[in-house]
């Protein structure tokens, strides 16, 4: 005999589904937490930090080989570079071979900002995806790749990073 009763909600607590959802929440808020103190203590963004890191251990850094080892678009990393610039934590110097192509080197100032900011200068969670043992990536790897199938999520968002959102 149907019932004309609701059917109950699942309890999050025991539904399977909740208790991922409760594991996303739980890796965002620390990647969140971890962005803000990289804030509060250097005085700019988890993403200039990490950009700045990169220019200090590769002086001479072009943008576009930035925003290749940040893994971000040109435009992304372009923005990134004007902001420092303007900041004067960074100084471009003009090839000499390619006049068009800029090097970036890190100032006194950019310097003082990476002394107080806090490490990992990447974010929290390359490094712990690093740290991983490579069974489990690959079935991270996989697993993600079905969620974000079922989200039919851009997949142009992976070149956004997680400072910015």
């Amino acid at each position: 005999m149907p019932s004309d009763l609701p059917t109950p909600t699942p309890d999050p607590g025991t539904d399977q589904a909740g208790r991922v959802l409760r594991q996303f929440r739980i890796v965002f808020n620390a990647v969140k937490v971890h962005f803000r103190q990289v804030e509060t203590a250097a005085g700019i963004g988890g993403a200039q930090v990490w950009a700045l890191s990169v220019i200090r251990s590769r002086p001479g850094v072009g943008v576009s080989e930035l925003g290749r080892s940040m893994d971000v678009h040109q435009s992304t990393a372009s923005n990134l570079v004007k902001v420092l610039l303007e900041r004067g934590m960074v100084r471009a110097v003009k090839d000499t071979e390619d006049r068009r192509a800029l090097g970036l080197h890190l100032t006194e100032a950019g310097a003082a900002v990476l002394e107080a900011a806090p490490a990992p200068f990447s974010g929290i969670l390359p490094g712990a995806l690093a740290g991983l043992e490579p069974d489990t990536l690959a079935r991270l790897e996989t697993d993600l790749d079905a969620l974000i199938n079922a989200l039919q999520a851009d997949r142009a968002g992976g070149k956004v990073l997680l400072a910015d959102l």
